[in-house]
């Protein structure tokens, strides 16, 4: 349960930090608000939406890293056995009977020759 909500908020914040950093302008946009381009005039004031977005990314960004170190933990915790994964397979293979209990003859199958 605990695990599900987890990886939903981690789902979650990681499309909105990608929606965040796509809508922050970059370093190269300010230039083009000195040449009369109209980009100074946002809503978010004359400073525009840098600070905003930069601290709202910076909370996302926490908060994903802290998911993904929390689900990290639960991965490694769900995982650990006491028995290697090649024990496990040879636990879980069929047991086949030995030769001695085949009865009658055994058809081995030949190559043709030539």
């Amino acid at each position: 349960m605990v695990y599900t909500l987890i990886l939903v908020a981690h789902v979650v914040v990681a499309v909105a930090l990608v929606a965040l950093v796509l809508l922050q302008q970059g370093k190269g946009a300010d230039a083009g608000a000195a040449f009369g381009s109209g980009a100074s005039t946002t809503m978010f004031g004359s400073q525009g939406s840098a600070s905003f977005l930069s601290r709202t990314t910076a909370i996302l960004a926490t908060v994903f890293f802290l998911t993904s170190l929390t689900l990290a933990y639960f991965a490694t915790q769900t995982t650990r056995t006491s028995e290697s994964v090649i024990e496990q397979a040879a636990s879980e293979m069929p047991v086949q009977q030995p030769l001695e209990s085949v009865k009658g003859p055994v058809d081995v199958p030949r190559l043709p020759q030539k």
